[in-house]
């Protein structure tokens, strides 16, 4: 169809042709509704342009508050806190135990080597006397531990006695009960305080009694050892021999009492029986109480002195002096010219024992 001359033109608006100048003549005339509508449009399409990172402090404040107060739903995990996971502190380990303890029987003292604190030993308290381990019965300490030989030295002094000084007719013989001759007999060491040490044993049957007690004899080492004390010293007691302190070099010997010689008839069971004007020449275990090798809180007595002590010496050694000897080197007496079998008066027991580790109670943290 062909334009009518004189009629307005017109045609409808592009939505992006916003300019005022392309609009019909008549635009001014428009509605303010109309107006309104399009100025909320404008506004919507802006909103949308600036997106989510654009949004103001009052609705990031609003949005917090409307955020639940509450912890995470059941099953689900919270949040990790701001500074990221505790620090978590553990426990102390436990104190490693303490080393094994050495340890004696009642009747022995602990000993360590003053060298090395590391070897630890076990020594007689007292010198031994000796029981019949089945029975439990006291041997008779003037004769042999050995039921043979205490039968024969039984027979031959009821035979040869009587004809000595008037003291020696004049002092019977000790009893020799009938069941110590008895083969069955099984002697045993024992170290008990206040008792008659046996003498009269060789070191046959020294390491015999104390092999029997569970034990064995010292070493030359081992016995000098002990007796020197934890402060190391030549005697019991101190640096320098001190009279009388330890029962050596007394003032009498038994040979002379009896026979008017002190070199002859030495298996004489009657020997340790006599006493001199200061007391008996032979004394009970403990009694010098002053004759101590100190170790710790404990201490072994008659080291030196009261009767000789049998090693571990095939050869045949004892040491230590007994009542009568006229030694004053204390802890360093020693006499190694009697064969291992050899007994007298004078010869006794004390036995050794290797201590055994027992584990301390542990450290409770």
């Amino acid at each position: 169809m062909g334009k009518l001359d004189g009629a307005p033109q017109t045609r409808e608006a592009e939505p992006h042709a916003l300019s005022t100048s392309k609009l019909p003549s008549n635009a001014s005339r428009r509605s303010p509704s109309r107006d309104a509508r399009l100025l909320s449009l404008l506004l919507v399409v802006a909103s949308v342009a600036c997106g989510p990172d654009e949004a103001t402090d009052e609705e990031a404040t609003a949005a917090q508050s409307a955020a639940p107060s509450e912890g995470a739903p059941e099953g689900v995990a919270p949040p990790l806190p701001t500074g990221g996971l505790p620090s978590v502190v553990m426990p102390p380990p436990p104190p490693p135990p303490p080393p094994p303890k050495p340890r004696c029987p009642e009747d022995m003292v602990l000993v360590w080597d003053t060298q090395s604190t590391d070897l630890h030993y076990c020594v007689d308290r007292y010198e031994a006397m000796v029981v019949d381990d089945t029975t439990r019965q006291n041997l008779s300490p003037y004769y042999p531990p050995d039921p043979a030989k205490a039968a024969f030295i039984e027979k031959i002094w009821n035979d040869l006695r009587g004809s000595g000084t008037e003291l020696e007719q004049a002092t019977p013989l000790p009893p020799l009960p009938a069941w110590q001759k008895q083969k069955s007999l099984k002697p045993r060491a024992v170290s008990k305080k206040g008792v008659v040490p046996q003498a009269y044993a060789s070191g046959k049957d020294a390491a015999l009694v104390c092999g029997n007690a569970g034990k064995r004899l010292c070493s030359l080492h081992e016995w000098r050892t002990a007796c020197r004390g934890a402060d190391n010293r030549d005697f019991p007691y101190g640096t320098a021999y001190q009279n009388a302190v330890c029962n050596v070099v007394r003032e009498t010997h038994p040979g002379i009492l009896l026979w008017d010689n002190p070199s002859i008839n030495h298996t004489d069971p009657r020997f340790n029986l006599l006493t001199s004007k200061t007391g008996p020449l032979l004394r009970r275990t403990g009694a010098t109480v002053k004759c101590a090798s100190v170790w710790g809180d404990d201490a072994i007595f008659d080291m030196v002195g009261n009767v000789d002590e049998w090693i571990d010496d095939p050869e045949g050694t004892f040491v230590g002096a007994f009542y009568a000897r006229g030694r004053k080197d204390g802890c360093q007496a020693k006499v190694e010219n009697h064969p291992f079998a050899y007994a007298d008066y004078s010869t006794g027991i004390r036995c050794c024992k290797d201590a055994t580790l027992a584990s301390a109670a542990p450290i409770t943290p």
